[in-house]
């Protein structure tokens, strides 16, 4: 582990995407034993993406999925595609696939968006679900455009403070999205970042050097580097590939 300056919590980097990915779910399993211990439940808001699917196909696996109290998880999505359930882009799918299906996770604890609605009638569905009790851990990804959940720059759902669910369009098809806003991803008790690959080394490294620089005006910064949980907990996760660029200043050892 390599830990960051500024106010991320850490940078840790792996060697490939499958070493990530397992990390981070022994991680995320201990977030939440320690949740439920003390809280009696773990609230996990998903990401998509395929580094999240390993992260599931882990987590869903004998050795480590055995050992976890699923009864106690309540599982939201960082944001979704308008789309129905069971269609190939669906992040909820996806989910399923590589991990809901396969543990014994009750199914009025999977809280999925309605991407089969219309994009405001999801949100507004989505907001009430999802209350105003904080997500213990946030998982999100990082486009190559600085993006993460669904709060692409440029958009308006960037400046939204009272919503905690937004409908969106995206730039990339499919076009109609619902996603979390700052208000709930910063409500959170921790985030935590899946970077890999080399086509987002840059743009880590923008990120990184955004977040560490505590004078910069927020509307100025990419949506990735606004995710600023109150507690201060933001860990990233990348390989080596999106790590290249890293300066030894974000670098311990």
């Amino acid at each position: 582990m390599t830990t960051g300056s500024g106010d991320v919590s850490s940078i840790r980097i792996y060697d490939d995407a499958d070493t990530l990915a397992a990390a981070a779910a022994d991680d995320l399993a201990e977030s939440a034993r320690r949740a439920c211990a003390e809280r009696g439940r773990f609230r996990v808001a998903l990401a998509g993406g395929n580094t999240p699917r390993l992260l599931y196909t882990r987590l869903a696996s004998p050795e480590l999925g055995a050992g976890i109290d699923w009864r106690r998880w309540h599982v939201f999505f960082g944001d979704e595609r308008g789309v129905p359930p069971d269609h190939a882009a669906s992040n909820y799918r996806m989910a399923a696939e590589a991990l809901l299906s396969r543990v014994p996770l009750p199914e009025a604890n999977v809280h999925r968006i309605r991407g089969e609605l219309s994009a405001e009638t999801a949100a507004l569905e989505y907001e009430a679900e999802l209350g105003d009790v904080p997500l213990d851990v946030v998982l999100l990804g990082m486009g190559d455009d600085g993006h993460t959940a669904s709060l692409f720059p440029g958009t308006s759902a960037l400046d939204e403070r009272q919503r905690r669910v937004v409908p969106v369009t995206s730039p990339a098809a499919p076009h109609q999205r619902i996603s979390l806003t700052f208000r709930a991803l910063n409500e959170a008790r921790r985030a935590v970042f899946l970077v890999t690959g080399a086509g987002k080394a840059e743009r880590l490294t923008q990120v990184l050097a955004q977040r560490a620089d505590g004078a910069a005006d927020p509307a100025t910064l990419l949506p990735s580097a606004r995710v600023r949980p109150h507690t201060g907990i933001v860990d990233f996760y990348a390989d080596h590939a999106a790590a290249a660029r890293l300066p030894e200043e974000f670098l311990d050892g």
